[in-house]
């Protein structure tokens, strides 16, 4: 986590970023999640970024569900980048497992896997791309909803 906690002294240049490795190991998820809620923590405090609470939890959420996804279905290990890009928080995800997921067709009665549908939801985009060794999945978070700020800039909805 040695990004993150440079991230007020880095320079303008620099991209504000913070990577984890996982193993695939039970405590992964939540430690992913913490990942996410630190690294959005420090991105406010030192960059005085604007984060609305609705992003800090959507980024949560999305790197518990690619993450989950890497944990279960790719062997070895995993990793986790965020990193700060304008108005938006980029999560990505890789891990050893070459083959692409596809998203189900959206279905109330099916018990789980519905976690990439999720995260297609709630992302301002989502892409993934097959690497030399396994795939990287890449979604981007807005820092700021919309409608916060619409209302900020004194806009009604």
């Amino acid at each position: 986590m040695d990004g993150a906690a440079r991230i007020g002294d880095r320079r303008r240049d620099e991209p504000v970023k913070v990577s984890a490795e996982y193993e695939g190991i039970p405590g992964d998820i939540a430690r992913g999640r913490e990942l996410a809620r630190l690294f959005l923590a420090r991105v406010r405090a030192a960059q005085g970024a604007r984060v609305s609470e609705r992003a800090v939890e959507v980024v949560q959420l999305v790197v518990s569900e690619l993450l989950t996804n890497a944990c279960k279905y790719a062997p070895g290990p995993s990793t986790v980048d965020l990193e700060l890009a304008e108005d938006r928080v980029e999560v990505t995800v890789w891990d050893s497992e070459p083959v692409l997921p596809v998203p189900h067709p959206a279905d109330p009665d099916r018990v789980g896997r519905h976690g990439l549908e999720i995260v297609m939801a709630v992302c301002q985009s989502f892409e993934v791309h097959r690497e030399p060794v396994g795939k990287r999945m890449r979604a981007a978070v807005r820092l700021v909803d919309d409608l916060q700020g619409a209302t900020a800039l004194g806009c009604s909805a």
